[in-house]
């Protein structure tokens, strides 16, 4: 076990980590780098559900280690910090917080992979949390325990909407707040990391950045990492079990915020596509493709109005009228500071 004591500025934590964009913000009093387990949190403008994201890891059944690393995307404000260097202050986490100074998803994601990976040499396994969501458990466990039993390069389990507007208990099955898959074993590809665990030699894969920074405002960086992970054949498992939920405020529910999140699938979609694309033929193709299923989305629709609600029965249109505005370079850009709405 190697403990290094820490403070605020940060003077026994190795060099690397000191990113002229990435400030320290707090960290613990101890850190043991020898741990196995490292779990990221991207924090952004959410310090009231921070808390309840972080008090769910220190209530985590396991007699495992682990590490937390917390990213602070808003240099500006610093909501977050304050919350993450008190849970640090008091031992009930160990890890620290950083300031990651370039905005957007795959600048704060990408600062906390780094980070985990270089501070904590002897962790294997990095997962993921978002600051909206609260884990189960016996979460990190599960995780854990999978990819041990399994061998898989990447696992990935649940994430269930709990909705501060109860009168649309229906919308847990719209495909926006549907898991992937309600059952565990193996499966072809995961596409979110909003509860997932991934391998260093998984990582080790890839240079980095290893999210990549075009995806950076649109989202989709995620989706695009695990398209790349399977094409160079590594391999998924699902835990069902492993459950995540995640608060979904009533603005998240809305009719507006719905299409805009449909139309913003596609363009992940198109743009992950067109990025695997090896050819000029190739793009061609998948051009054309994500042309042609707008209007195969009508049909698909008007099926769907006979067995649900108009609002899950227009999401394949939108899905395919956000990829056909993508092929034509029109990418909405949720993860600006400016644009987001929580």
């Amino acid at each position: 076990m190697t403990l290094i004591p820490t403070d605020l500025s940060a003077s026994r934590i190795p060099d690397v980590v000191r990113d002229p964009n990435r400030e320290i913000a707090a960290s613990s009093r101890v850190l043991d780098l020898s741990v196995g387990i490292v779990v990221c949190v991207p924090c952004f403008r959410r310090p009231q559900h921070l808390r309840l994201t972080l008090e769910s890891l220190v209530r985590q059944r396991t007699p495992r280690a682990f590490a937390v690393v917390m990213v602070e995307n808003d240099a500006s404000k610093r909501e977050s910090a304050p919350v993450a260097a008190e849970f640090l202050a008091a031992g009930k986490l160990q890890g620290i917080c950083l300031v990651e100074k370039r905005q957007g998803n795959c600048q704060a994601i990408n600062a906390a992979f780094e980070t985990a990976r270089t501070l904590f040499p002897a962790a294997t396994r990095f997962l993921m949390i978002d600051d909206d969501e609260i884990a189960s458990p016996d979460w990190l466990e599960l995780m854990v325990r999978t990819c041990e039993a399994t061998g898989a390069d990447v696992v990935g389990g649940p994430v269930l909407p709990v909705f501060d507007d109860d009168r649309k208990p229906w919308l847990s099955r719209h495909p926006v707040f549907c898991p992937a898959y309600d059952y565990s074993g193996a499966v072809p590809l995961i596409y979110g990391c909003g509860n997932c665990l991934i391998t260093r030699a998984a990582f080790d894969r890839f240079g980095s950045p290893a999210f990549d920074l075009r995806f950076n405002f649109l989202g989709g960086g995620d989706t695009d990492f695990f398209v790349r992970c399977r094409d160079a054949g590594m391999t998924f498992h699902w835990t069902a079990e492993a459950v995540i939920t995640e608060t979904v405020p009533r603005s998240r529910t809305s009719l507006g915020w719905i299409v805009r999140r449909g139309l913003r699938i596609g363009a992940i979609n198109y743009r992950v596509q067109y990025k695997a694309a090896q050819s000029a033929a190739v793009r061609v193709r998948v051009f054309a493709l994500m042309l042609g299923r707008l209007p195969l989305s009508l049909f698909r629709a008007a099926r769907l109005l006979t067995t649900s609600k108009a609002v899950v029965a227009m999401h394949p249109v939108m899905v395919a009228f956000g990829a056909a505005l993508a092929a034509f370079g029109v990418e909405p850009k949720p993860y600006e500071a400016s644009k987001i709405v929580s």
